[in-house]
């Protein structure tokens, strides 16, 4: 016999958590004192919206839910954020909420929340746990929910008393998730609508894949002459050096990809749900019925038809389907997606930007520094725009960045990539608002000794807000101004390694210095407020 908190740790040893984050509450001592003799690694972070959105990026890196624990009332409604990444990244996470005592329930008792009214709308399933003998059935649940179909978050309330109570119970085994496959009949189907197409394209994305799935895609790009682009945020799914590469579907794609996007007879979304984001505001395509002939592979029926009514609808994971497309693949030859990953080569020239520090020569640095294995990671803001259009990602989770568009990502999501990985370079780039968002978490970097490094683009303002008031309301500045910290003073108080970059040239040195620091490192990029994005300059009289 032992307590709820113990009981609850060992269910989650048997599903193969061997990482969470947290914040600590009194509302789950009984799992923190569960956890003292546990080897799963415990990572304290500094709000529970940094432990989230850890938590979420793991569940991105290792395709198993993401574990983070929070105190009731505030911590859950911090937390809130990262839940909603995970929805909208269909990551496979689960948070769970220490709650108030079963006898104080109902009573607006010290923080309490409605957790299914709080987060139905952000989570797959939302539940509490009353009774401790249920604790195994519970998590094993909430592990197969989190994993199967579309993945995506779970809640799970935990009674403080429910906790600190007596509990005995066994841990149920690891999760048995279902293969998602496509029926033979639709693989032969997709093939032959492929074969038929003299402009077919293949859009990629959502959730549901792995390392093996994006080759199995560019094998069967390869095969067939098919040109693929990924869905926005996705962009790590192929080799971005793939002769069928195509670029990125997202925001302010490529023109000649978004022509040939509309132009396609044949569409093939393989996993997006074909959100607004990766359709240009639902113009690639035109919902409800459009112009090219689509099939949509999901694992969620639900989404299928949601939007835009497909000639073909196949319910199952994108990653299942790639391999057996690939291994059912026809030979065609041509040149139709050479002409597209030309097209993507072009796009790729940089275009000068105004400043001392130009973005583009930034990535045109990372891309030629970095290896391929680096993992890069971003939040939300018109810096990324750089990073979206001309970095080449050239593995399997290189890409961490929320397509939910969240501002503080990058922070969070970096700190958890190093901790999954020591070996790799993490690099994240966050704009001065979106770094500020999480900036705490820069302590959890240095405590737990994540030697990330962070370039904060600072150009002094809400970059994207400024973009779209100068379109809306020009002339009309209003709240999106910014007086901004000496970032590199800052990461030297914290005990990790700072430097300014103030003009191109200083660049080559102050990264490598901040790689070679063996600490976290922030490197404070100077840019030139006019530069507002790759195409748009924002006048000297606005």
């Amino acid at each position: 016999m032992t307590h709820g908190g113990a009981l609850l740790v060992r269910c989650l040893e048997a599903q193969g958590v061997d990482r969470a984050f947290c914040i600590p509450g009194e509302s789950f001592l009984a799992v923190l004192d569960g956890l003292h003799d546990s080897p799963i690694d415990l990572i304290v972070a500094r709000q529970e919206g940094g432990a989230a959105m850890m938590a979420e990026a793991t569940g991105k890196l290792t395709g198993r839910p993401g574990i983070a624990f929070v105190t009731r009332g505030p911590g859950a409604t911090n937390a809130s954020a990262g839940v909603h990444v995970a929805f909208q990244d269909s990551t496979p996470m689960i948070l769970f909420v220490g709650d108030v005592a079963s006898d104080q329930r109902d009573r607006e008792a010290f923080q309490e929340v409605d957790y299914g009214a709080m987060f139905g709308p952000l989570a797959k399933w939302v539940a509490r746990i009353d009774r401790a003998d249920r604790i195994p059935e519970y998590v094993s649940r909430a592990f197969h929910v989190a994993q199967s179909g579309r993945p995506g978050p779970v809640v799970l309330a935990l009674p403080e008393d429910m906790l600190s109570g007596p509990a005995d119970g066994t841990p149920v085994p690891a999760a048995t998730l279902p293969s998602g496959k496509a029926a033979d009949d639709d693989v032969a189907a997709i093939v032959d609508w492929l074969a038929g197409a003299e402009r077919p394209f293949v859009l990629i994305g959502g959730g549901g894949w792995d390392a093996a799935a994006g080759r199995a895609i560019g094998d069967l790009a390869e095969a067939m002459d098919l040109p693929v682009g990924a869905s926005f945020r996705c962009q790590d799914y192929i080799d971005n050096r793939h002769p069928c590469y195509a670029g990125d579907v997202g925001i302010g794609p490529n023109p000649a990809l978004a022509d040939r996007v509309r132009g396609a007879d044949v569409l093939l979304a393989l996993g997006p749900r074909l959100g607004e984001m990766t359709t240009s505001g639902y113009t690639l395509p035109v919902p409800p019925v459009p112009a090219q002939s689509l099939i949509h592979v999901h694992p969620d029926p639900s989404e299928l038809g949601r939007v835009y009514r497909p000639d073909l609808a196949v319910a199952a994971r994108p990653g299942a389907v790639a391999a057996q497309l690939a291994r059912a693949a026809r030979t065609r030859t041509g040149d139709r997606a050479a002409r597209a990953h030309a097209d993507y080569e072009t796009w790729q020239t940089p275009e000068e930007t105004p400043g001392a520090v130009k973005m583009e020569r930034v990535i045109a640095h990372l891309n030629d520094v970095l290896p391929d294995d680096a993992v890069v990671t971003n939040g939300a803001g018109n810096y990324a725009s750089w990073l979206h259009r001309y970095y080449r990602y050239r593995g399997w989770r290189t890409q961490l960045a929320p397509t939910s568009g969240s501002m503080g990502y990058g922070l969070p999501a970096a700190v958890a990539a190093k901790l999954h990985d020591p070996s790799r370079d993490v690099v994240c780039l966050a704009g001065d608002g979106c770094f500020q968002m999480v900036s705490q978490e820069f302590a959890t970097a240095v405590q737990y000794g994540a030697a990330i490094v962070v370039l904060v683009c600072d150009n002094a303002r809400y970059g994207t807000i400024r973009m779209h008031q100068h379109r809306a309301y020009p002339g009309r500045v209003s709240g999106t101004e910014m007086v901004n910290p000496n970032f590199a003073a800052l990461a030297r108080a914290y005990g990790g390694f700072g430097a300014t970059v103030a003009t191109d040239a200083d660049l080559p040195a102050a990264f490598a210095r901040a790689r070679g620091s063996g600490v976290p490192a922030i490197v404070h990029l100077i840019l030139d407020p006019a530069a507002l994005s790759p195409r748009l300059t924002l006048p000297a009289d606005a």
